[in-house]
This record gives structure tokens, sequence and C-alpha cells, in this order.
């Protein structure tokens, strides 16, 4: 086998089954995720399981230069490879010196919570989170509760794709029993919901049906389980609480069963998708409003950090206001949103595709979507008078969209926006209308969120995590005025021949 990965490789031959294959743009802004494949697909991968083995290697190495202590824990997602992808990881950390703690079947927020429970700083947990079967990611850190940003995934792209990953002796493996069971009940320690509450539970056949339930019945709810079944075909849908498919099932299922909340799980469970009882699908950026103006009373003059495709609301919310609560906009990714709440001691930080990242003594600072799940919960609780749609009906109004993905290839997607961002600046200082009015504000933080006269806004940014970019729009006005906004935004996209189909559109 050479040194140096490949960067394709023809499946089904000699070279496949004997090199390393590693297409370099699965190196992500914050964690890594390649097109895999599965038995029948089409699509050539993007990554063997000896480039998996190299990514390990570099990765242990990495661990080596970072100066922590050589071991770390590594879990996976359920899907039909991965087992398999993990093992090739750890055949590569421990060819690095690394001491490897496999969890086994895992959710992200467990391998996180193995960190504190064994007393480990690494982790490395095999998932491509909601992405379709076929795909497959590492997320990784070394330094809890942070995982990678972009100056580690730089330089473990350098080591992986130079070849100059170190072999050392010291490796070695541990199977760690019964961190699973440890997790579940410190999600669920302390809180005993006395309301009576009928929850359902979504997990789109994903890894979260094995936890989801038992965590919510341990908090004192009853649960209706939707999906909750493991199946790595994922029947039904993509396990993703942002699709608009998996969101309306949910709502159906509250409307059935008379539920008082609707709560959904991604393929790792680290994040949280919310349906109220009405069936109204609450985005999460409004979540995060929510929760902040219940806890804004218990912690005043708390700050919060929110993604630059959240509402608008947070910088105009009252309540937050009379507690001096405050409010920072930062870049949209689980990584980034992470590192900035505790950089800034920030009580929770928010972000719209789900990821609530609650801060001590609240949560210990990752993303948890059954900690995020306890935190509506204990909302409930504590106002016991009002319905999920009565908090939902007290927020200021606005009429925000869902994430809308169109297609753009990772080697161009970064410039595109790099254009846009220009194009939307140029618009500014020409004095020029979107959708019938002058942009007065524009946050370039993650590439462009332009504010228009009234409050309403746009945001177009490349995707972290998959070969397209990012489009969100919100307006205090009317749900029509969000679709102007919006027709304003795919107009200027239009003029992009690097720009495709859009996953959904309003």
């Amino acid at each position: 086998m050479t040194t140096k990965p490949h960067a394709s490789l023809k499946p089904n031959s000699w070279e496949f089954e004997t090199e390393a294959l590693i297409k370099p743009t699965g190196f992500r802004e914050y964690d890594a995720r390649w097109w895999f494949g599965h038995p029948g697909s089409d699509k050539a991968p993007d990554l063997n399981l000896y480039g998996v083995q190299a990514l390990g290697a570099g990765l242990g190495t990495l661990i080596h230069e970072l100066g922590v202590a050589p071991k770390i824990v590594v879990g996976h997602d359920f899907r039909s490879y991965s087992l398999s992808v993990k093992q090739a990881l750890e055949v590569g950390l421990m060819s690095a010196g690394i001491e490897v703690h496999d969890i086994g079947l895992a959710l992200s927020p467990t391998a996180y919570y193995a960190q504190f429970d064994l007393d480990i700083p690494c982790v490395a947990m095999v998932t491509a989170s909601h992405n379709s079967n076929g795909w497959t990611g590492v997320k990784m850190g070394a330094n809890r509760p942070l995982t990678f940003g972009p100056d580690e995934m730089s330089r473990l792209k350098e080591i992986v794709l130079s070849g100059s990953a170190k072999t050392r002796s010291g490796g070695g493996y541990v199977r760690q029993a019964g961190v699973a069971e440890r997790y579940l009940d410190d999600v669920a320690k302390d809180v005993a919901i006395k309301r009576p509450l009928k929850v359902v539970a979504a997990c789109g056949n994903g890894t979260a049906g094995a936890f989801a339930p038992q965590a919510l019945r341990a908090m004192g709810v009853e649960v209706v389980e939707m999906d909750c079944e493991l199946d790595h075909t994922f029947p039904r849908y993509n396990p993703n609480p942002e699709d608009m498919k998996m969101l309306h099932a949910m709502r159906d299922a509250v409307l059935e069963h008379g539920a008082d909340v609707g709560l959904g799980f991604d393929g790792d469970g680290d994040r949280c998708g919310v349906i109220d009882n009405e069936g109204e699908e609450i985005f999460a950026d409004k979540i995060g409003l929510m929760l902040a103006r219940d806890l804004a009373p218990l912690h005043l003059g708390a700050s919060f950090v929110v993604d630059v495709k959240s509402t608008g609301l947070f910088a105009i919310d009252p309540v937050l206001a009379e507690h001096g609560c405050k409010t920072d906009y930062y870049k949209t990714g689980h990584s980034y949103i992470k590192r900035r709440s505790k950089e800034l001691g920030a009580l929770a930080g928010f972000e719209k595709s789900g990821h609530f990242f609650l801060q001590p003594p609240i949560g210990r600072g990752y993303d948890d979507g059954l900690v995020a799940a306890r935190a509506v919960l204990q909302m409930l609780e504590r106002n016991p008078d009002k319905t999920m749609a009565d908090l939902r009906r007290a927020l200021p109004m606005s009429y925000g969209s869902p994430t809308m993905s169109p297609a753009c290839a990772d080697e161009e997607k970064y410039g595109v926006v790099e254009k846009i961002v220009d194009e939307f600046l140029r618009i500014r200082a020409d004095g020029a209308s979107v959708a019938g009015r002058k942009i007065v504000d524009v946050n370039t933080v993650n590439g462009v969120r332009f504010t228009l006269e009234g409050g309403a806004w746009g945001l177009v940014r490349a995707s972290s995590n998959t070969p397209n970019l990012v489009v969100v729009v919100e307006s205090l006005e009317s749900h029509d005025d969000t679709v102007a906004i919006f027709r304003a935004v795919e107009e200027v996209l239009k003029g992009y021949p690097e720009v495709g189909h859009f996953d959904q559109k309003i």
C-alpha cells in the first residue's frame, strides 16, 4: 500500500481492495463526511476502509501533537456499514499509539458523555448524522466538551493526505460496557415531571430509537413511540427533525394521539425537533427563544449564542431585555456554536438545525437532543397552565422558512458564496431594493445575512457538511412576504450555474 491515500479509485478493483481512498473534500470545517456507498448504490465511493484506517492513523498522530493523553472514546451510529468503518478507524488509531475505548453503538452525545464518564480527553464518533444512507463520517474532539474546528480539521487533512501519520507503540483496545446505561441514567437524573404529559418520540428508525423512549419515560412522561425500531434502511425518511417530511409525520402522530408535544431526533441523537400540541412545527430557533425566555428569570443577565440561520427575534425580545440577557449571533455549525458558547460563558447556545448547547448547570456544554428534550419538558413543568402552543403564541410573530439547500459542489460552493456576498454588498451600496425594501445591514460572519427595512432578513451560506448551499429567510410581516424574499434570493442564485436544485422550497 502506498503511503499517501488516493483521491479516487475505481470500485470493484484490485487497487480499491489494496490502497487507501480518501476524497479530500470529505474533510470539512468541523467534522469529516464522505459518500461511502451501500449495497446497490450506483455512486462511486469517496472513501474505502483503508482510507478510514489512514484517517485513524492521522487522527492519532494529531492527538500526540496536541499533547493530550493518548486515549480516545469511539462509538458508531446505526447504519449497515458503521461498525466496519469504526473498526477500521480504531486500527488506525491503535497504530498511532492511541488507547481506544470502544463504547459500541451510541448516540453522538453518548460518546461526548463518555469523555466525562471515563475521564478521557478525546472522542471519535462514526456517524453521518442525518445524511442519507451511503454517507459516513466522523465527529472528533480532543478538549471536552468541544469538537474540532477549522484549525484542527486543516491539520488533520494535511497529516492524512500527505501520508505523514506516525506509527507508535502503546496503542490498545478496551471494550467499555455500561456507558449507554449510565448515559441514560445521567440524562434523566433529578428529573421528575409531575405534570401529566403525553409525548410523541420520533426517531426515524435511527440510533435514537434505542435511547429516547427509555430516557423520556424515566423523566416521568407517557411516551408514544414513532419509528423507534432500529432499521438502517430508514424505510420512511431520513431521521432529520429539520426535514418537513419527518415534521409532518410527527404532526400527524401528535394530533392522532392527542399528545402534548412531539419530540423528534436525528440519526445520531444530537438534535431535537419539536411539534406543539396543535400540530404546529416550531423550528428549533423559536424553541431556543422559548427556552431562553423560560431560563432568563432563573439566570438574570445570562448570555445566549445563536447561529446566523436563527430568528431575528432574539435581538428584540422584550422578556430577554427585561432580565438583562444578551444574544450573540455567530457562525452556523455545531462546533462553532459549542465553542462560542463556552468562550462567552453563555448559558446556552441554539442552532436552527436543532442543536442545543446547554451549559452548566443545565448541561455539560455539548449538543444532546435528549438534554434539549429534557429542557422542553421542564419548561412545560414550570408553566403548568400553558400548553406548548400557548408558549409558541406568546412569542412575537414572525414567519420563518425551513432550511433550504440547493445543490452546489464542495469544490465550488465557497467560491460561489464569496461572489454572492459581494453581490449583496453591492446591492446595499447601490441602495437597490430586495423584495421592495432596502438592505440596512449585512452580516458576513458566515456567508451573507442581509437585513431589510422593517427587520426581515435572508441568509445564503455554504453548507459545512454537504455539497449544498443553505438558504433561510424570515419576515416579521407575513408568510407571503417570506415567500417574496425567498423569490428574490432565488433570483440571485439563478445567476450562478454552479447552483442546482433545492431539496425543498417554501
